[in-house]
Order: C-alpha cells, then structure tokens, then sequence
C-alpha cells in the first residue's frame, strides 16, 4: 500500500478504529509468541519505503514528551541550563509530563528536517514505536499513532494481514 496522504488518513483511521481496537483486544488476551519478531520485520519493511520528510505530520501535530535525560541532553546542546530550556520550550501537561509549549514542533525547519535530530527527545526517535517489544502493550498509542503517522497505518494493516486473530 501506498502512504494515505494526511488528509485521507484521519477518515481511514478513524473508519478502522472499531476493527483496530477489535484486532488489539485480541491481540493482549491471544498475544503470537513471534509478535515481536514480525513488527521488527513490518516495520523494517516499511520505513525501507517511506520517508518521514516528506510527511512530519507527528512534528506538527503532536508534541513528545521530554524525559529529564532529554531536558539535560537538549539544554547541553544549547548550552544552556536545563531550567531555562524548561522555561523557554516547555510546559507540564495535565499528565504532569513536560511537553512543548505548542505545536507545530518548536525544531521543525520549513523543509521538515529537525533541528535537534541528534539530541532529539526518546520519544521522537522511537516513533511511532511499531518496533517496540512487546508491542501488545501500547495497543491505545498506536490506536492513536495510525490517525497520526501514514507508516504506522500501514503497518497496522500489514500486522493485521500477517497475524489475522
């Protein structure tokens, strides 16, 4: 399958969510003892194929949250303390996590390229976590990530061809 573009992706996703939701329910109660190795597999396969410049949209629409090792790492690389990065980038969320103060994300550049690709926060160099191990148990964040990211949409419908329930 082709990327859905963003625009038809939150139809898709959102007309998928009852079959997904179905399929991830299963999936915690029945879990395939490969299901790691398959992921590692689908998503290898499907990041040979896609180019996250072209599309960002988790850049800008979603913000990571910020561990405190990102924080340190971040404000280093801009030689700063980590307090006035907190000051100048980010806020605590109603999860009482520090997110960006708003998106489109701060360190996107016009051409879709991070600013701070090589101290980036975890959570952007692990989106959208379709390799994660033990993937069975962030059913509801991928829920969320296929609305979000055209890869992970394939993936999912990838993984539900691969391992039917």
């Amino acid at each position: 399958m082709t990327n859905p573009s963003i625009d038809t992706l939150k139809r898709l996703a959102k007309d998928k969510h009852n079959e997904n939701k179905k399929y991830f329910d299963k999936l915690k109660k029945k879990t395939p003892k490969n299901i790691d190795y398959v992921m590692q597999e689908l998503h290898d396969a499907e990041f040979k194929k896609t180019d996250c410049l072209t599309c960002a949209n988790c850049c800008k629409t979603t913000g990571p949250l910020f561990t405190s090792a990102d924080i340190e790492r971040i404000a280093k690389h801009f030689k700063m303390k980590p307090q006035q990065f907190i000051d100048q980038y980010l806020r605590i969320d109603e999860d009482n996590d520090y997110v960006l103060q708003s998106v489109p994300c701060t360190f996107l550049d016009s051409e879709n390229y991070c600013m701070i690709y090589d101290v980036r926060p975890k959570a952007c160099r692990e989106f959208p976590h379709t390799d994660r191990k033990k993937f069975q148990q962030i059913a509801n964040l991928t829920l969320k990530n296929v609305e979000i990211c055209p890869a992970a949409y394939n993936i999912v419908e990838e993984m539900k061809k691969k391992m039917p329930l």
